[in-house]
């Protein structure tokens, strides 16, 4: 049975860690030729690299997307190589930012996280949507954020660039939608990577010296409120669940591929969508669509 993604061509942006390294692999992996993006060609070229010896196709093509000038060369360069616009666009380069007080927020940080993640999607999309109309399909995929849905504190700057890929993602809709494209956002929560695992494994060690230093002197009985501790009269494991478990909310960056799962209408032009839960936690995926247009496959 042939892949069902085979001869199509997706450009995946920030492509050489994390989320986008996960997206790349899955879809070459559907048979997909991938073309891999990012500033460092040492992390791209493993990536693609990698792809490769997994029996799937990549191209690397190194890119700096926080000015439009480098986003140009982008597009020219993915034109030449898939001989006209991709089939499958996904806008996932973004600048992560620390959380924050506004008041500490810089004129220059808020410059650099507008073009890299709301100026280059529009400027690309620009480039290489109109090449999928004129072709009567395509698949564009915004990777928005939870932060994009809600207000968080300490998160203003992201979560205003992620809030605005969730609003081109229905104006694009609106405007692709007509011709056969389709427009989707994956709003993913915290997120399983390399670059976080390092982070969980100290908080880990951290919660583990906290608990121990909350013993009574010689290792005795616990004190009150230490995970796992029971209590007369409480299930042994109601106040061991009783605080959130972060992993227990991870996505795990594996497994994910664009228009798998469940639509459910929520309005004309929204649909919750719920991926398998096959490597990874259940995720809830926000997508918008033409009424007329069936968010299932891909092309």
């Amino acid at each position: 049975m042939a892949a069902r993604l085979q001869d199509r061509i997706a450009l995946v942006t920030g492509s050489t860690d994390g989320i986008g390294v996960a997206i790349a692999r899955t879809l070459a992996a559907e048979g997909a030729h991938v073309i891999v993006t990012g500033r460092d060609e040492v992390r791209g070229g493993k990536v693609a690299a990698g792809i490769a010896e997994s029996g799937g196709t990549a191209t690397f093509v190194r890119a700096d997307l926080g000015d439009g000038a480098g986003v140009r060369d982008l597009a020219d360069a993915v034109l030449m190589i898939a001989g006209g616009s991709p089939d499958i666009l996904v806008n996932n380069a973004a600048m992560l930012i620390a959380p924050g007080p506004t008041a500490e927020v810089g004129e220059q940080t808020v410059d650099a996280a507008l073009a890299v993640n709301v100026k280059a999607a529009i400027l690309l999309t620009g480039l290489l949507a109109p090449g999928m109309a004129a072709r009567g399909h395509g698949a564009i995929v915004n990777i928005g954020s939870i932060n994009g849905l809600s207000g968080m504190a300490g998160s203003a700057l992201y979560s205003a660039t992620k809030a605005a890929m969730h609003s081109l993602t229905k104006s694009w809709a609106d405007e692709y939608g007509p011709a056969g494209v389709r427009v989707n956002t994956v709003a993913p929560g915290p997120t399983a990577t390399e670059k976080t695992a390092a982070r969980r494994a100290h908080r880990a060690d951290h919660r583990a010296a906290a608990v121990a230093a909350r013993q009574h002197p010689g290792g005795g009985r616990q004190r009150r409120g230490v995970p796992g501790q029971r209590r007369s009269g409480q299930h042994p494991r109601r106040h061991a669940v009783r605080r959130r478990r972060p992993e227990r909310y991870l996505t795990r960056a594996s497994g994910w591929l664009p228009g798998t799962g469940r639509a459910e209408t929520r309005g004309p032009k929204t649909a919750t969508v719920r991926a398998p839960a096959t490597e990874m936690a259940a995720v809830t995926r926000t997508a918008t669509f033409q009424p007329e247009i069936r968010p299932a496959g891909v092309g």
